[in-house]
C-alpha cells in the first residue's frame, strides 16, 4: 500500500527546480514522499519544482516506482492512495493497464455536486432532526469526467454539522463499501503526513539549500537513509515499550546526541557513558540486539 503525497520545501535564493508557489506565499519545491503504509517504510523522495504536478509526471512516477517494487515482487498487489493532486486520468489509466488499485482524492464540481444534491439536503434535515451533532451520508455512482475517456467509480461523503455542509469525493477501481473505502481505506493514508513530518522535520529534510538540483536530490537520499536507520533502531526496540512508538527526534536525542568517551582497542571499540545517562538499559538492549546478524 503506496501513500503519495507531496511537501513544500523552502528555497533560499535562486536554486534549481525552485518556483513560486501562490498557495505557500514562497519560492519552494514540491517534492514528493512515497511511504509503504503497513510499516511506515519510505520508499522514494523526489525533488521537484515548486508546482502540483501534472498527470504526466504522476504517471511517470508510479510507472518507476511499480516497475522497481515488481522487479523483486513480480506478483504483489499495490494499491497507491493520494489527494486530488495525483487524481490524473493519465495516472489512473496507467493503473488499470499495470493492475494497480488506486483510491484517490477528486476535485468536486458542478456536475458532481448536483449528483449528490439530494444526500446533502437529506444529511441536513437529519441533523435538524436531532440524529447526531454531525450527520454523514455516503453514495457512489458511475462518472466520467470530459478528460477520462471512460467511465470511473466515485464515492461522495456528504456531511452537515454545526459548521456547515461539506462534500467530498473520491475515485476508486476497489470493491467494496462506499463508507468502508471512505473512512477505513482513503481517511487512513493521513497517516502518511505523519511520516512526512518525520522525515521533514526531525530529520531537517527541508534542508535543500544547494544550488544545483542534484545536490539537493542527494541531500534528500541521505535524509531518507537517515530515516531508514531511525526506523530500524525503533524497531529494535522490545513491542510493549514507550520507545516503539517514540518520534524520531527523540530516539535521536535519548540514543544518539548523547555525550561519551570513545576508546579504540584492537578487538573492540568502547564507549563510556556519563553516569547520570537515563537510558543505560534501552541502549545496552540495542546494542545488543543490533549486533545479531540479521
Amino acid at each position: 500500500m503506496l501513500d503519495i503525497d507531496d511537501t513544500c520545501a523552502p528555497a533560499h535564493g535562486q536554486q534549481q527546480l525552485s518556483l513560486f508557489h501562490a498557495h505557500y506565499g514562497e519560492r519552494c519545491f514540491l517534492p514528493i514522499h512515497i511511504y509503504e503504509a503497513t510499516t511506515g517504510k519510505p520508499v522514494a523522495v523526489i525533488l521537484r519544482p515548486g508546482k502540483t504536478p501534472d498527470g504526466a509526471e504522476v504517471m511517470l512516477v508510479l510507472r518507476h516506482i511499480v516497475a522497481a517494487i515488481r522487479r523483486r515482487w513480480p506478483r504483489v498487489d499495490i494499491l497507491v492512495r493520494g489527494d486530488s493532486h495525483y487524481g490524473r486520468p493519465e495516472a489512473m489509466s496507467w493503473c488499470e493497464r499495470n493492475r494497480v488499485a488506486y483510491i484517490l482524492g477528486l476535485a468536486g464540481n458542478k456536475v458532481l455536486l448536483a449528483r449528490v444534491a439530494g444526500l446533502a439536503d437529506d444529511a441536513a434535515v437529519a441533523r435538524l432532526e436531532g440524529e447526531a451533532a454531525k450527520v454523514r451520508r455516503y453514495d457512489d455512482f458511475v462518472y466520467a469526467a470530459r478528460t477520462w475517456g471512460t467511465e470511473r467509480r466515485v464515492i461522495a461523503r456528504v456531511e452537515a454539522s454545526d459548521c456547515g455542509a461539506d462534500t467530498r469525493f473520491i475515485v476508486t477501481n476497489l470493491t467494496g463499501t462506499p463508507r468502508w473505502l471512505y473512512e477505513d481505506v482513503y481517511c487512513a493514508r493521513g497517516q502518511a503526513e505523519n511520516l512526512i513530518k518525520a522525515h521533514k522535520l526531525h530529520l531537517a529534510s527541508d534542508r535543500t539549500s544547494c544550488t544545483k538540483a542534484a545536490a539537493n536530490q542527494f541531500r534528500l537520499v541521505l535524509h531518507t537513509a537517515a530515516y531508514w536507520l531511525l526506523h530500524e533502531l525503533r524497531g529494535l526496540t522490545p513491542k510493549s515499550s514507550f520507545w516503539r512508538q517514540a518520534q524520531f527526534d527523540t530516539l535521536r536525542l535519548a540514543f544518539i546526541k548523547v555525550a561519551a568517551r570513545v576508546t579504540e582497542l584492537a578487538s573492540r571499540i568502547k564507549l563510556a557513558l556519563p553516569s547520570g545517562y537515563p537510558y543505560r538499559d534501552s541502549l545496552v538492549l540495542l546494542a545488543a540486539r543490533a549486533a545479531k546478524p540479521p
